[in-house]
């Protein structure tokens, strides 16, 4: 398989091989750069997994990017959608508009599709806001992380389930659910080929988001969920990688394995920090003493926003595991090791 691993400036449509084409779209504005959209041939029209960020830019770069395949977007078939972030969902509502595909997504992420397109006008906002303050958030971080919100993708007509065959005539893609990331992220097993596409769970350079929204909820926990479906992708044995970002690789399941322990290992430095803080901390607070990619301080609001989430996602863990115990009383949740 031909590596992708170059930056977007130099990213080109790629033959990856076996009627399957790799398609960089720009990510405007994100330091991902892209999302790599995979094109599978079929007699009755290409398949596509994601469709990328709905921005001109990133339509101009998808129908561009398919053309230099052979392939016409008002010819395609069908999207399937790992999961309902915008740089993986957002154009598929477009694409639908083009060429009359359908948009096929599990059913989780489904249910939340529908709740995001079913707020009204400052709902979000308000929920987010509230969600910040009952974190440990202050009043200048909750107004600067509830500035934005991107538009909801296109409702999906197509429900996914765990083990569902895709409608792509002449090859066999199986949908393997692999909750985390988001409660319905799919990778996709192109069984005839021995091929993985990953979407964001398994990534060869980075790790994907996890995280718990609203901070504070107790009937999740997304983190347990993710290290079990790394597990099914090491189930899966050697397969060939094709990520939504970075670049290909050879190994799933090596990658998966690697994954995991890093996240097992980030729960052991967490309860250290527990542990060194001598008393109850916020998630807010917990997320500020975090290890991330830069200091804290330096973080914009946004990505705080994130890494709070991630705290979260990591104390609920240890939650679960009975590791760490939730302070009751007034808002803001705090968080201790269990004597």
């Amino acid at each position: 398989m031909k590596s992708l691993r170059r930056p977007y400036s130099e990213q080109r449509t790629t033959d990856a091989g076996g009627g399957v084409w790799s398609v960089p779209v720009p990510i405007p504005g994100n330091p991902l750069g892209y999302t790599l959209v995979y094109a599978i041939e079929s007699p009755a029209g290409p398949v596509l997994i994601d469709a990328g960020w709905n921005h001109p830019e990133a339509w101009l770069a998808l129908r561009d990017g398919l053309a230099a395949a052979g392939m016409n977007i008002g010819e395609v078939r069908g999207v399937v959608v790992t999961h309902f972030h915008p740089d993986h969902a957002g154009l598929a509502g477009r694409v639908r508009e083009e060429s009359g595909a359908w948009i096929a997504m599990h059913e989780a992420d489904i249910a939340l599709v529908r709740l995001m397109r079913n707020f009204e006008d400052g709902a979000h906002r308000d929920f987010q806001a509230d969600m910040l303050r009952r974190a440990g958030a202050g009043a200048v971080e909750v107004e600067e992380v509830t500035a934005h919100r991107p538009q909801p993708p296109a409702l999906p007509d197509r429900t996914l389930h765990d083990g569902d065959l895709i409608d792509l005539p002449g090859r066999t893609l199986r949908t393997v659910w692999t909750p985390g990331h988001t409660p319905g992220h799919v990778c996709l097993h192109l069984r005839d080929a021995d091929r993985l596409f990953t979407g964001d769970h398994v990534l060869p350079g980075i790790t994907p988001h996890i995280g718990v929204y609203p901070y504070d909820r107790t009937d999740v926990n997304p983190l347990g969920d993710f290290l079990d479906s790394l597990e099914k992708v090491v189930a899966l044995g050697e397969l060939e990688a094709l990520p939504a970002h970075e670049w290909t690789f050879p190994d799933a399941a090596a990658r998966a394995a690697a994954i995991r322990a890093h996240h097992e290992d980030k729960l052991v430095r967490l309860v250290a920090l527990l542990a060194e803080a001598g008393e109850p901390l916020t998630i807010w607070e917990t997320a500020g003493r975090m290890t991330w990619n830069r200091p804290w301080e330096e973080l914009p609001a946004m990505l705080r926003g994130m890494a709070a989430g991630e705290a979260a996602a990591h104390l609920r863990a240890l939650e679960v595991r009975e590791v760490v115990r939730r302070i009751a009383g007034p808002d803001p949740v705090r968080f201790a090791l269990h004597s």
